[in-house]
């Protein structure tokens, strides 16, 4: 009897070591703890894009309980949308599965694109480390300086495919703010453009910040170029002296039109997971995202890199720049698609 006695209260503080350790317990790190997450990077090996989605493989496993191992997986094609259309339609849906996407590939479905069998609303947006600010840059001997001298004298703008980024972002400025701008496509990219405008072929290209800075610091420091102006969701706080298109856009329809236009450079460089995902493991995730862009290891990786960091933003923000754009009413997204210069929405 005395032994029962005894042993009763061991059984007693079993039991109660096993309830504390069930209420200790967490379920995300449950399920992430020993099994691999796949990264679908829908770019090529050793772009941008890329080097980004690796950095971050790297360093998200620490932010994410139970700690899985990322795996990048490179899905490029199509410009992004054999990725994003895998990602829509056929991924699982089991929290295993996150991808980094080029800012435009959202947008394609209201640019007309029938080939994008997505709903980008639906996608699961989790964060992005930087924003992007575009700009117009002019070759020293060009005889223009500021936006009203373009209003007035054509330039020629060197460019890659009519329905490339570089194309839309010239017809943009054209739209909204009434530059005169001859547009020369056909160009590989931003370094062979550069080239063309060190050799006289053309005058300008409608670059990005952190891509000239990359590129061609030195033409900025040495004044081989003129920045005439910047666009993009809010003003580069290094530029504090070029006009921001925001700022001299005042007809509201044109205001709207370029806040939808520049709506890409607001999502960077975006991670986001498949529709359907249960809503733990995008929490778990957007939490991850957020700590790991601010990792001090992480920033230093980064900064070797050369990879931008400047305005964080959450999967909610990246959301709601997008349902903003989606929203528009068809007037203007008829203008987005004209300007896109895709074939299809034309027909």
């Amino acid at each position: 009897m005395a032994r029962s006695r005894a042993v009763a209260p061991a059984v007693c503080l079993g039991i109660v070591m096993a309830a504390a350790h069930a209420a200790r317990a967490d379920p995300v790190e449950d399920y992430y703890r020993g099994k691999s997450v796949n990264l679908v990077v829908s770019s090529a090996v050793g772009g941008g894009h890329d080097i980004l989605a690796r950095a971050v493989a790297k360093f998200l496993p620490r932010h994410i309980p139970g700690n899985p191992q990322i795996v990048a997986r490179n899905v490029p094609g199509a410009g992004g949308l054999i990725a994003a259309n895998n990602l829509y339609n056929v991924a699982a849906r089991d929290g295993l599965t996150i991808a980094q996407f080029q800012n435009t590939l959202p947008f394609e479905p209201v640019f007309g694109n029938r080939e994008a069998t997505f709903d980008p609303t639906k996608f699961l947006w989790l964060g992005t480390q930087a924003t992007e600010t575009a700009i117009l840059v002019v070759w020293k001997n060009t005889p223009v300086a500021s936006v009203d001298d373009i209003k007035n004298r054509e330039i020629t703008v060197g460019t890659a495919g009519v329905t490339s980024m570089s194309t839309f972002n010239s017809r943009v400025l054209a739209e909204t703010l009434g530059m005169k701008l001859k547009i020369i496509p056909g160009y590989p990219g931003q370094a062979e453009v550069f080239l063309a405008m060190e050799k006289g072929e053309v005058d300008s290209f409608p670059s990005y910040y952190s891509s000239l800075m990359g590129a061609r610091p030195d033409w900025v420091a040495n004044r081989d170029v003129r920045i005439i102006v910047q666009f993009g969701p809010e003003p580069e706080a290094a530029i504090p002296e070029v006009p921001f298109a925001g700022d001299l856009v005042t007809d509201p329809a044109k205001k709207l039109l370029l806040r939808a236009a520049t709506a890409p450079q607001a999502l960077g460089r975006p991670f986001l997971m498949p529709p359907g995902t249960p809503d733990i493991y995008v929490a778990a995730m957007r939490k991850a995202f957020a700590e790991t862009f601010r990792d001090p290891e992480y920033l230093a990786e980064a900064k070797k890199l050369a990879l931008t960091i400047n305005r964080p933003s959450s999967g909610e923000e990246l959301q709601k720049v997008i349902e903003e754009v989606w929203r528009m009413p068809e007037d203007a997204r008829a203008q987005l698609r004209r300007l896109s210069g895709n074939q299809q929405a034309r027909e």
